[in-house]
């Protein structure tokens, strides 16, 4: 089971770090350089994700922030966040990106602070280097794997993670007034998808009519609103069938559902399967 899902699928590089995840890696980085290379809707992974820009720059929406991405910044992902990157026509750029497994981060004291710390982070010329060195060799640890390269990696790793954190200042996000309502509407969705949320109660309350509202989500999320509110619920429900031992039908109910069978049926156009296989399949990679 792939460990990214994008909604709806869109246009972009092959994601070969991804691939290596789904088939079992729990930590995976390479360096791409394209141009026009960009991700048409938002998605997230159940795993930890550093983008590093080398050239060019990039936009990237996180759940409802914004960030407008030069040279020798990064910005991190925790899993289930939902996200996107795109740029300009016709302006190539160079990443590196490195995803990672939960279980490779070195205590609790470090994995809750990646998960209060998701942003975009500017680092300082000094740490930059710092940075990019420890990515360049855990890249290189693929093409030429050291003896010890599993327990190397997991230090590079954590090293990362503690000079990010420690010397580096989190940047705030872009304020786009032209997005401004939609992006409240996308803050709403992820604070109430547990609720009954429709495109009338919406446009009542934030004062638009609904052809506008569809218009303007559609632009700036390249998502419908119906299909947003699923992902995301979607995306909770994973979180619980895989941190809970709650039922389905009681994750269904917590999650927005009106039904099981709306759920299940939800849930497997989704994700490709349904909640019970993904909870089993969870439970097997555990044991592996």
């Amino acid at each position: 089971m792939n460990g990214m899902l994008e909604i709806l699928g869109g246009k972009g590089m092959i994601d070969q770090a991804g691939i290596r995840m789904a088939q079992g890696e729990s930590i995976a980085g390479e360096r791409i350089a394209g141009v026009n290379d960009n991700m048409m809707k938002s998605h997230y992974h159940n795993y930890y994700e550093i983008y590093y820009l080398e050239d060019g720059e990039r936009y990237h929406m996180m759940q409802d922030d914004m960030y407008d991405m030069k040279p020798g910044e990064l910005i991190l992902f925790s899993p289930y966040i939902m996200h996107r990157s795109y740029g300009e026509n016709d302006m190539p750029f160079k990443r590196i990106v490195l995803y990672f497994e939960s279980s490779e981060v070195a205590s609790k004291e470090l994995l809750d602070a990646l998960d209060e710390n998701n942003g975009m982070y500017r680092p300082d010329a000094a740490t930059r280097q710092k940075l990019h060195r420890m990515l360049e060799e855990l890249i290189r640890q693929y093409e030429n794997p050291s003896d010890f390269y599993k327990s190397y990696r997991r230090t590079l790793l954590n090293m990362f993670l503690f000079t990010m954190l420690m010397h580096t200042r989190r940047r705030e996000p872009e304020q786009m007034e032209e997005t401004g309502r939609t992006t409240q509407i996308v803050s709403y969705i992820h604070s109430h998808y547990q609720e009954d949320i429709t495109l009338e109660q919406l446009a009542q309350k934030f004062y638009v009519s609904q052809f506008y509202l569809c218009r303007e989500f559609k632009r700036y999320t390249n998502s419908t609103v119906v299909q947003y509110v699923n992902v995301t619920r979607v995306m909770n429900a994973q979180r619980k069938l895989m941190e809970t031992d709650k039922t389905i039908t009681e994750i269904s109910r917590e999650t927005g559902f009106s039904n099981l069978t709306h759920f299940n049926r939800v849930f497997k156009s989704v994700t490709g399967t349904t909640p019970s296989g993904y909870r089993k399949h969870h439970q097997n990679m555990q044991c592996l």
